[in-house]
């Protein structure tokens, strides 16, 4: 996993549009990704536990994760949602985890989401794909992939 250093930037100075600018990184911010809005440690199945807004959930076992498997059960219990609800966060080990890259490490979990995306993406309609069903179909149907030799 990459290590990356945060960097702040306590001395510029706060202006009117300064604030405007935040507010609105702010706004775009919290329309992309993945925002987890409670984080809960289940021991019996050695799992952590995300919620997120719509009331969904998605629990990943501890052991699928180096840097969360070297916790101890009380560092586990301690662990908080930090950065807007998109890191997992541990202020006694500096421990900051991204929930959208502990997602992505999850091959099943990929898996399905690449099957989601396309079922929802078949159903999309559009001007062209209607085109192109009428044009196939003038033609008795979609047309036959040509195999290479």
């Amino acid at each position: 996993m990459t290590t990356i250093t945060a960097s702040t930037r306590f001395d510029e100075p706060i202006t009117p549009e300064v604030l405007d600018k935040a507010i609105e990184r702010g706004r775009n911010r919290a329309s992309v990704g993945v925002r987890a809005t409670a984080v809960l440690y289940m021991p019996r199945l050695r799992s952590l536990l995300f919620s997120f807004l719509d009331h969904s959930a998605v629990a990943l076992p501890v052991s699928n994760y180096p840097e969360l498997e070297a916790l101890d059960e009380n560092e586990l219990h301690a662990l908080t949602l930090g950065l807007g609800g998109s890191a997992l966060c541990l202020d006694a080990r500096n421990m900051h985890v991204s929930i959208a890259g502990l997602l992505s490490a999850s091959r099943p979990l990929m898996e399905m989401a690449a099957s989601l995306v396309a079922v929802r993406n078949g159903r999309k309609r559009s001007s062209t794909k209607s085109a192109a069903a009428r044009e196939n179909g003038r033609k008795g149907g979609r047309p036959k992939l040509a195999l290479a030799v």
